[in-house]
């Protein structure tokens, strides 16, 4: 097998579910006694915590590169960013490093792509929903994605950073995600994006109005199908 490096903490709680879910699938795949080789650099998320500004971003990249860095001088030979909004500095952490990053967007684009989905919703942050970074690469496998309602916009980042980055999960958050899903069906959604790797604390994926593609589980058997050789 060969060994993956993840940089978590964005927050702890997705941090945990990567770990998890990648473990489990090696087990299944390999032997009950089998454990994925992962190095796994768990940052500060209070440091890169809502970046708005350039400067932010700028210094997000930083601590991001940073630490990529670390993790393949550690030995990693393929890096996974554990957070679907700090994707947005992907291109700039990936010209610091020759050890390819497994970009989120691209497994689900194409796992959607496969699957025959032409047009969806894409649910997340602020800058996931509204900025190009994410949207362009799901759009480049054939995806159409509903323009985002910036009502939904404001309630879902309240929601992420108030409550499920803080591991929890309020009845009035299921709710509103229900109230959501279900409006988007009737805008012609086939499926929503579910691009925040907290959301599956109050969503469930295999059981809802639409089909839900969870960005945070197929990242993680993308990275996992790598680690034992499958892709």
């Amino acid at each position: 097998m060969r060994t993956l490096g993840l940089i978590g903490g964005m927050s702890w709680v997705s941090t945990s579910t990567y770990y998890e879910r990648i473990n489990r699938f090696v087990q299944r795949s390999i032997g009950k006694t089998s454990s994925a080789p992962m190095l796994i650099e768990s940052l500060d998320f209070s440091r890169i915590y809502r970046a708005q500004t350039n400067e932010d971003w700028q210094h997000a990249t930083d601590v991001i590169a940073d630490s990529a860095e670390r993790l393949v001088k550690a030995g990693a030979e393929m890096i996974v960013i554990g957070a679907n909004s700090m994707h947005k500095v992907y291109r700039d952490v990936e010209a610091r490093i020759e050890t390819p990053i497994l970009h989120i967007a691209e497994c689900v684009g194409a796992q959607m792509a496969a699957d025959g989905i032409e047009r969806a919703s894409l649910i997340g942050t602020r800058n996931v929903m509204t900025e190009s970074f994410y949207r362009r690469r799901l759009v480049s496998h054939g995806v159409d994605l509903l323009p985002p309602d910036m009502d939904n916009v404001e309630q879902l980042d309240r929601i992420i950073y108030e409550e499920l980055m803080l591991g929890k999960a309020s009845q009035d958050a299921r709710r509103a995600l229900k109230s959501m899903f279900t409006n988007m069906q009737k805008e012609g959604a086939q499926a929503v994006i579910l691009a925040c790797t907290e959301l599956e604390l109050v969503v469930d994926v295999d059981a809802n109005i639409l089909p839900v593609y969870d960005c945070t589980a197929i990242h993680a058997d993308a990275a996992a199908r790598w680690i034992i050789g499958d892709e």
